[in-house]
């Protein structure tokens, strides 16, 4: 049967069990548009920016598990999706990136609208195609949505030149994949798994790191698994969280830059660390040299070049990190640790790092508190970057799986609007809120059309604090509160610019109306936005300077009698 490779796509991508795509038209892609319109089985999300697309693929994958898809036309349309496929690079999120490439006759002639997409992307794909002829486009597509599922997750970005994509061929739709070259590891070597039992065994103050292979892996039971079995503590990194309930006895909650002091300490006291698909980045380490230096680490991770990239590893399990676990629980022996147990609940006493200030000011802390106690800790939340994005981590208490979405490799702002809106389309039935800075907002506020044409309720909590605001808080503690470039004396009304796009949208000045603002913004059957004009020089606490260690920590000094616990 011959398709043109518009339709070859189209079918490829059914196939392929695609539902939604996120995308732009334009001169190059047009021809695959063109042909989209006879699909109606292949629903397409109309963003107003690229950047958009790619970032609300990544939400739909990691809210769904599913592979995302990104479509944009040539040059500025593939240059726009770049900040979104590296942010899904950092962060292993399987997006399909299809691109429109000038004709093969204007390639490498500075045709209108032509840059090298392959060679730009190179680097922050997993893998990248040009694909110069239809008959190819079968294999290709198959091949790509394989490479971004399989092994560690990754964006593949397929570019299709216009006359490709008008070009007849025979439809030819591999049912199975043969790339000899690549065989991702899966099943952890058994002797590698028995010295890790062994290890487990012997601890006296053994700690689990949960890092985000456990959510790629969806390793969640076998994860709690281990760790009631052995009552081994676990500590998750940013990515990790909500792979392990936080309402959990042994949930200790997430270490390192701005975690919480009791998770930092006990990484730090450590006799073995359990890391289970986290690469020990730097905000987790802070200077390598002094990090853990009592531990002995296993570490698993189904990509073996980060396995002992930054931490000298003494047992490394190279695998899926849900098979690992699993083999792994076959061995490990029950144990308690009430000692060490002990110890950590006094470090948590000793470090009421989640302690609320009794004051009338309205603070961040206090509505992502509000936030997590309303919605009983069940929401999807999905975090742009800054201050917000640690806040949200720290307070919000989160009870079920694979439920907290943010840029934590790329640290990617204006993520917050996107990505929310790709894990809405995903989890359609699901509450799901952006926890949104007012710098990153403004990056890609354009979408909020977006969600209103096509009815997504998302629901914003918008951080307004008029400021970059951990820019902000560097400048205040290492630049002698030299705030240049960081503070917001423009911003628009927020509420009049949301009611503008047609959603129902609140500002909220003082705290006693911030828990109806949200049930009032929970309760609207469409997207919401609810300004909270927060107090802009709160900072975040604790505090581990960068390149420092655990001994460096700021913690913020709070007399006991002016705190209010909130855990």
């Amino acid at each position: 049967m011959k398709l043109t490779g518009a339709q070859m796509v189209c079918e490829c991508l059914i196939r392929e069990g695609v539902d939604v795509a996120f995308g732009l038209p334009g001169g190059a892609i047009l021809p695959l548009y063109q042909t989209m319109v006879h699909y109606p089985q292949l629903r397409h999300i109309l963003v107003r920016h690229e950047q958009a697309a790619a970032m609300a693929a990544d939400g739909y994958f990691r809210a769904s598990g599913k592979v995302g898809v990104a479509i944009a036309t040539s040059g500025p349309g593939a240059t726009n999706l770049v900040t979104g496929i590296a942010a899904a690079y950092m962060d292993s999120s399987a997006v399909v990136a299809i691109t429109g490439q000038v004709p093969r006759s204007g390639i490498g002639k500075d045709f209108f609208q032509e840059v090298d997409t392959t060679g730009i992307t190179l680097p922050i794909t997993k893998h990248n195609y040009l694909v110069m002829r239809a008959a190819d486009i079968p294999r290709i597509i198959r091949e790509a949505f394989y490479l971004a599922k399989s092994g560690r997750p990754g964006p593949i970005l397929v570019d299709i030149p216009k006359d490709v994509l008008t070009e007849q061929a025979e439809f030819d739709y591999p049912e199975d994949v043969d790339l000899p070259g690549y065989k991702p590891t899966l099943e952890g070597h058994p002797t590698q798994i028995k010295k890790a039992a062994r290890l487990i065994k012997d601890a006296k103050r053994p700690v689990i790191l949960a890092g985000h292979g456990v959510v790629l892996s969806q390793a969640f039971e076998e994860l709690r698994e281990l760790a009631e079995k052995a009552q081994i503590p676990v500590v998750t990194t940013l990515l990790g969280i909500s792979s392990f309930p936080e309402t959990h006895v042994l949930s200790v909650g997430m270490p390192g830059m701005h975690g919480v002091a009791s998770a930092s300490l006990a990484l730090d006291r450590a006799d073995l660390i359990v890391s289970l698909g986290a690469r020990f980045d730097d905000r987790v380490t802070g200077r390598v040299s002094t990090f853990a230096t009592h531990a002995k680490i296993v570490h698993v991770d189904v990509d073996p070049s980060v396995i002992g990239l930054n931490v000298k590893t003494h047992v490394p399990i190279v695998g899926d990190v849900k098979r690992i676990l699993h083999a792994l629980n076959q061995q490990v022996q029950p144990a308690t640790h009430t000692d060490w147990l002990d110890e950590i609940e006094q470090l948590r006493r000793e470090h009421p790092s989640l302690r609320l200030q009794d004051n009338s000011k309205l603070t961040q802390q206090y509505v992502l508190k509000q936030l997590s106690d309303i919605t009983q800790g069940k929401a999807i939340v999905v975090t742009g970057t800054g201050q917000h994005q640690m806040w949200a981590a720290q307070h919000y208490q989160f009870t079920q799986p694979n439920s907290f979405i943010t840029s934590g490799g790329l640290g990617t702002m204006g993520f917050e609007v996107p990505a929310a809106m790709g894990a809405q389309v995903a989890r359609p039935d699901a509450t799901v809120w952006s926890i949104a800075g007012d710098g990153g907002f403004q990056m890609t506020l354009c979408d909020l059309a977006t969600l209103v044409e096509n009815k997504i309720p998302v629901k914003f909590a918008l951080m307004n604090n008029r400021s970059l605001g951990m820019v902000r808080q560097w400048q205040d503690l290492f630049y002698q509160k030299n705030y240049f470039a960081t503070l917001y004396t423009g911003n628009p009304d927020f509420v009049k610019l949301a009611e503008a796009y047609g959603m129902f949208a609140l500002r909220v000045t003082d705290k006693a109306h911030v828990a109806s603002a949200i049930q009032d913004a929970m309760q609207y059957p469409g997207p919401a936005l609810v300004d909270f004009m927060v107090d802009p020089e709160e900072n975040v606490y604790p505090f581990i300077p960068p390149g420092e260690s655990v001994k460096e920590m700021m913690e913020q000094n709070v007399p006991a009698e002016e705190a209010a616990w909130s855990r």
